[in-house]
């Protein structure tokens, strides 16, 4: 992961080469918040491939880029 501060920032790092995916900071905070919030819960347990994908797409990160394998 890297972080940007503009669409051109990420351009010009690219010099040309393909773009993976990019995602505003915002929406990658969204993301850890979700991901990560309910750790220290006392009746945690790991979250299944299916509710991650539902993590995933609650947050607006959808497409075969997103897909969990």
């Amino acid at each position: 992961m890297r972080l940007f501060r503009s669409e051109e920032h990420v351009d010009r790092w690219l010099a040309g080469r393909p773009a993976g995916a990019t995602i505003p900071v915002t929406t990658l905070c969204d993301l850890a918040y979700a991901w990560w919030s309910d750790r220290l819960e006392p009746d945690w347990r790991p979250h299944t491939r299916e509710e991650n994908q539902a993590l995933l797409g609650r947050v607006g990160l959808t497409g075969d880029f997103w897909r969990l394998p």
